[in-house]
């Protein structure tokens, strides 16, 4: 039976929501690291570190899944990170152990990195670059969804049936989501006409200097953001004394926050510009930054500073994707297969040094914070997009 004929922003409604799900089971490790310490029982730098394990090796086994948006089509990319997300819940719901938690972790974020550039190379290839960031911006909102509906909502789950419910519900969620998704989404043509492969396309990608400068460019931002990312819930909690539902809270504000980032992508990047808008992000971050540090000694200073970091990296990640789908447009799905891989392997490079700098002090966390942002913002100077 043939897809119906489904507009484009019910489809993009649709996307936001399965987007939603995946993106809970990746966001809500951070807040809880300290109730799945508990819950498993393992020391929270090897908590930490099994995060930045989660992100290298999805940053090597996820471009290759990825590339299957360009070889077999956008629709075939979807459906399978939807695929590998659902088994991963699976893993974990057989083996409850660090090291199911740990491979499950692992599994769902492959799920992600392979859904996600095939839905944004979609995205690419229905709408204009000019009004590009507008229309992605509707998908990133599951990205702040996810922390001010999904992670409190998990948080709630977690108290009354245990760590392992979450993934339990969300991959039966996504599971759903796929009959949804084979019968609203037709059949689309291959992107990858000349039959590069995922290796031929990786290929041209890393040869084009557009391409290595803005993956470069999303390394770098990402560090800086992990190394928050991976100690405000810790931080919060030692300094504050909050529990479970005050840390679920604690995310909602900071999802808030994302939510107002995305928001202003919609309203300002096509006017301002990408790379304007993303280098004005970039120092706001830095300012958000310094001030973490300086104004972090209450419970509303922490939130204040941490409220503004979060609104400023979110502006600069979804300001920067419509920007990444024009660099190499005959490779829309591999090229946004990177930006998903250097973001993990930035992850992955954080979580290693992060706690050893948290040692020290949390000042010293938001201090390296803004010198990879400053590294960053001299990748974006010598970026340079047709398009623009």
């Amino acid at each position: 039976m043939n897809a119906p004929k489904t507009s484009i922003r019910v489809q993009l409604v649709f996307f936001t929501f399965v987007r939603m799900l995946i993106s809970i089971a990746f966001r809500m490790v951070y807040p809880f690291l300290p109730v799945f310490r508990d819950a498993l029982n393992v020391p929270l730098d090897t908590l930490t570190r099994a995060v930045g394990l989660r992100s290298l090796v999805s940053a090597i086994v996820a471009p290759f899944l990825a590339t299957v948006g360009d070889s077999r089509g956008r629709r075939a990319g979807m459906l399978l990170g939807m695929g590998v997300f659902i088994s991963g819940a699976v893993v974990v719901s057989l083996w409850p152990t660090f090291g199911g938690f740990v491979l499950a972790m692992v599994i769902m974020l492959i799920g992600k990195a392979t859904f996600d550039p095939s839905l944004q190379a979609y995205i690419g290839d229905r709408v204009p670059y000019a009004q590009r960031s507008a229309a992605i911006t509707v998908t990133e909102f599951s990205w702040s969804g996810a922390y001010i509906l999904g992670v409190p909502a998990m948080g709630w789950v977690l108290g009354r049936a245990g760590w392992l419910a979450p993934f339990q519900l969300l991959g039966v969620m996504v599971l759903a989501s796929v009959a949804v998704m084979v019968w609203i989404l037709p059949r689309q043509p291959v992107a990858d006409k000349k039959g590069r492969g995922a290796f031929g396309n990786f290929r041209v990608v890393l040869q084009s200097p557009g391409a290595r400068m803005v993956l470069l460019f999303t390394l770098f931002t990402c560090v800086a953001n992990e190394l928050v990312a991976l100690t405000f819930g810790v931080w919060l909690e030692q300094s504050f004394g909050l529990q479970l539902a005050a840390l679920g809270a604690a995310a909602a504000v900071l999802g808030i926050a994302e939510l107002s980032g995305e928001g202003l992508v919609a309203l300002v990047t096509d006017r301002l510009g990408k790379r304007r808008a993303i280098a004005l992000g970039l120092v706001v971050n830095c300012l958000a930054g310094l001030a973490m540090p300086l104004f972090g000694g209450s419970y509303a200073g922490a939130l204040i500073t941490l409220f503004f970091f979060y609104v400023s990296f979110e502006f600069i990640i979804v300001s920067s994707i419509p920007l990444m789908t024009e660099v190499m447009p005959a490779a829309r799905a591999t090229m946004m297969s990177g930006f998903v891989t250097f973001a993990s392997i930035g992850r992955a490079l954080a979580s290693w040094f992060t706690p050893m700098l948290f040692a020290l002090g949390f000042e010293f966390n938001a201090g390296a914070a803004i010198l990879f942002n400053l590294v960053a913002l001299v990748c974006l100077r010598r970026l340079r997009v047709e398009e623009e």
